[in-house]
């Protein structure tokens, strides 16, 4: 029942949402207030544990293990879940004409199914003074939510506003630990993102005339008596254009033909 697609839509969401985080920096300043240091800090999809196993680590030339260094940021997909009230009518569709050899095709998509990702940014530092420039870094762009456009389906150009909301923000600080255990800064905020999944692209010719036929004889021998035809106007517009349609009606009971736009009803 189900064939291969792949619209790279959550991947495209979560590198999206990596950079808004990858370009943070921290400043180290000296007595007098003036700058003596500045470390943009490391950016990855990971998990946190990850990161806390790394931390403990000790130099060894066998294996090559070797602690991170600190500050570092993490962030990894906590969650999928369907959002039932963004529900949008699934017979729409979204539409693109290309041209190819054997003429117009249109392809087209239907309306996304909604979704919300839920994303966990992990901040690592060894002091307070740098935990917290990043955090302010961060907090004050979400109000609770900060707004991103994704270029969903490039093909059709389909482009979509996704607000990211900012759940919480958890912070832990492992200061109480042994002589030998590194101590640690870490903040933990979780972010929903309000996002769209497309499903498979068809593809179809472009309709270029509607034609209806229409009949009152109810005696079980029905025949054709007026014919509607629209066509866009001029013939030669595409799907993406939109100049007008003509409309021309034709009587089969007395012969005449004429367009209800431009003739009169006599």
């Amino acid at each position: 029942m189900f064939g291969y697609f792949y619209n790279e839509s959550m991947r495209r969401m979560t590198i999206a949402f990596g950079q808004l985080f990858n370009n943070i920096q921290i400043k180290r300043k000296d007595s007098s207030g003036s700058t003596i240091q500045s470390i943009r800090v490391p950016l990855a999809y990971a998990p946190k544990e990850k990161f806390l196993t790394r931390l403990d680590q000790q130099p060894d030339l066998d294996n090559r293990e070797f602690a991170i260094t600190l500050p570092r940021m993490s962030f990894e997909i906590a969650s999928i879940e369907y959002d039932a009230s963004r529900k949008l009518n699934r017979i729409q569709k979204f539409k693109s004409v290309k041209t190819t050899a054997d003429g117009k095709i249109l392809d087209y998509n239907y309306m996304p199914v909604p979704y919300n990702i839920s994303y966990t940014l992990n901040v690592f530092t060894a002091t307070a003074e740098g935990g917290l420039q990043i955090i302010e870094q961060i907090l004050p762009y979400f109000q609770p939510d900060y707004t991103v456009t994704i270029n969903a389906i490039p093909n059709l150009d389909i482009k979509r506003d996704v607000p990211i909301i900012l759940n919480s923000v958890n912070y832990e600080d492992s200061y109480s630990g042994d002589y030998t255990t590194r101590r640690a800064v870490i903040y933990t905020l979780t972010f929903t993102a309000k996002t769209y999944l497309f499903g498979p692209a068809s593809t179809q010719k472009v309709v270029k005339t509607v034609q209806t036929d229409l009949h009152t004889n109810t005696t079980g021998d029905e025949s054709r008596e007026v014919r509607i035809e629209i066509t866009p106007n001029p013939t030669t517009a595409d799907a993406d254009d939109d100049f007008g349609f003509t409309t021309t009606i034709t009587d089969f009971n007395d012969g005449k033909t004429y367009n209800p736009t431009t003739d009169s009803d006599e």
